[in-house]
């Protein structure tokens, strides 16, 4: 299941830069991880596989000291995470911690997170 061209524009609306960096992080996402499903929430869209492991938000307002034009990238670990690239992470239960990526170009969409990403469906995947 992938969201239609109506979903994203509705979703995005004017934001086209923060469209555009989606369109390569959602297509870096599927090219490697197949069987990924993506639906359109009202504040997010979310990356299952088969169960939630990451999504992509747009900012609610502006904070100073960040880029004009942003994503954030959020995913699920079995652990936190130390990298000067996660601007928050939080523990909502023991043992699961949700990581916020600002992802303002779209080569910040690299291996490194995509590989935390990929640990992030894996676990998804294993419950």
């Amino acid at each position: 299941m992938h969201p239609t061209e109506e979903d994203l524009a509705g979703f995005f609306g004017t934001h086209d830069t923060e469209r555009h960096l989606y369109d390569v992080f959602a297509g870096r996402t599927l090219a490697g991880f197949p069987g990924t499903r993506v639906k359109v929430h009202r504040t997010q869209i979310s990356f299952y596989h088969p169960r939630l492991f990451a999504a992509v938000w747009l900012p609610v307002r502006a904070v100073r000291g960040r880029p004009e034009a942003y994503v954030v990238v959020t995913f699920m670990l079995d652990r936190q995470l130390d990298s000067p690239r996660i601007v928050e992470s939080v523990e909502p239960r023991p043992g699961r911690w949700t990581h916020h990526v600002l992802v303002s170009t779209p080569q910040e969409i690299d291996d490194e997170l995509l590989g935390w990403v990929e640990q992030a469906r894996q676990l998804a995947d294993h419950g």
